[in-house]
């Protein structure tokens, strides 16, 4: 099995349908429908990831977030919902949430962003051994490309043939944001959200991302594998595409 997986949904066919695909791609899943029965499930078992309903009944989504915050803090969380807002977006940030998915979210993108989230899960449990154990310095998180550019995030050094650029914090940031989630299109106001700290206007968020976007697409200019791929979104964002 690749992973361990809860599915927490108060709606039965799609509680089911997502179990059975998950099923299907060799992932260990379970499945309950609200809040109460995931946080109990997960004091018996070990949960690597958890795709969870943010509205049910009772319990729901945040509340599951802050129980699982100091019950199983390694434990990734997908938040799917069909309500999405900026107050929630801001809570799922608060507590590390690794997606933010509004329904319906397709299969590929659940299973994309499941896929990312084991990764960064297994990433940070080796990192944690290696910081116990002190016998190998801990890497800064580096992403190599197919063309050879490496994009090193903690350094916010972008590299090929020899050739380097230095990213500011906020580049940086913008970034790492788009890389670490392709396919996703980033609205304006989320994006600030998540490079800035704070909730923006419309207005403000255009203000502050077209001049940024546009040094960041300057600076990778001789870099295609990141250039190229860095998409705006007509009258919604910017995408990794």
């Amino acid at each position: 099995m690749k992973g361990s997986l809860l599915v927490v949904d108060d709606e039965p066919i799609t509680r089911q349908s997502l179990t059975d695909i998950l099923r299907l791609e060799g992932y260990n899943v379970a499945s309950v429908p609200n809040g109460e029965a995931a946080v109990e499930h997960v004091r018996q078992y070990s949960v690597d990831l958890i795709v969870l309903d943010l509205r049910m009944p009772g319990m729901g989504g945040m509340d599951v977030m802050r129980a699982l915050s100091q019950l199983s803090p390694d434990t990734e969380i997908i938040l799917l919902t069909a309500h999405g807002s900026m107050e929630t977006a801001v809570d799922a940030l608060r507590y590390r949430v690794h997606d933010y998915l509004i329904k319906p979210a397709t299969p590929n993108q659940i299973l994309a962003s499941i896929r990312r989230g084991l990764s960064r899960r297994a990433l940070k449990q080796e990192r944690r051994k290696k910081e116990i154990s002190g016998s190998v310095e801990v890497p800064p998180s580096i992403i190599t490309f197919e063309d050879g550019t490496v994009l090193d995030i903690d350094r916010r050094i972008v590299e090929r043939d020899g050739e380097s650029i230095q990213l500011t914090p906020a580049e940086g940031v913008l970034l790492k944001v788009l890389v670490e989630n392709p396919g996703k299109v980033f609205s304006l106001r989320e994006l600030v959200l998540l490079i800035q700290g704070y909730d923006a206007s419309l207005k403000e968020a255009q203000e502050i991302l077209r001049p940024l976007v546009s040094r960041l697409r300057s600076k990778v200019e001789k870099f295609p594998a990141i250039h190229d791929h860095i998409q705006s979104v007509r009258g919604t964002g910017y995408v990794f595409a």
